[in-house]
């Protein structure tokens, strides 16, 4: 019985300071990462269709970004932060790159196709914040 106990807690132990390292070197990867906000107002009457933009427009834009591109994220707007207020954003779109002037060439050619293809699933026109990630 006492082995059993050890060995479980020699396991537990193995996982959480595993678990622990893996959060560090995640938060050492993101630092100094370039990261675009692609974020979309909710207001009445405009749509969204966040299957399009999941299988088809963000991977489309994720493929001209190429090596360059680390992750990308996708959510979807459910509440405001204060209750009883409008949602504030309907979707929000992230991608994460290493270079803001890789990122730049790889967007500035494709621009008109990327916007050709907003009417394929939103009458919104997006806020896009670039930032850089500190941490």
């Amino acid at each position: 019985m006492k082995v059993k106990l050890i060995v479980s807690l020699l396991l537990l132990t193995t996982y959480f300071t595993a678990f622990s390292q893996k959060k560090q070197n995640m938060a050492v990867v993101e630092k100094g990462l370039i990261k675009i906000s692609i974020m979309y107002p909710y207001a009445e009457g405009k749509t969204f269709n966040m299957e399009y933009y999941e299988t088809k427009h963000m991977p489309m834009v994720a493929g001209f970004l190429g090596s360059n591109l680390i992750k990308y994220t996708i959510e979807k707007g459910i509440a405001s932060g204060i209750p009883n207020q409008p949602l504030p954003y309907m979707a929000i779109g992230t991608f994460y790159v290493k270079s803001l002037s890789d990122y730049q060439a790889a967007i500035g050619p494709n621009r008109d196709a990327i916007r050709a293809d907003f009417a394929n699933y939103t009458n919104i026109s997006p806020v896009i914040l670039v930032s850089e990630v500190v941490k």
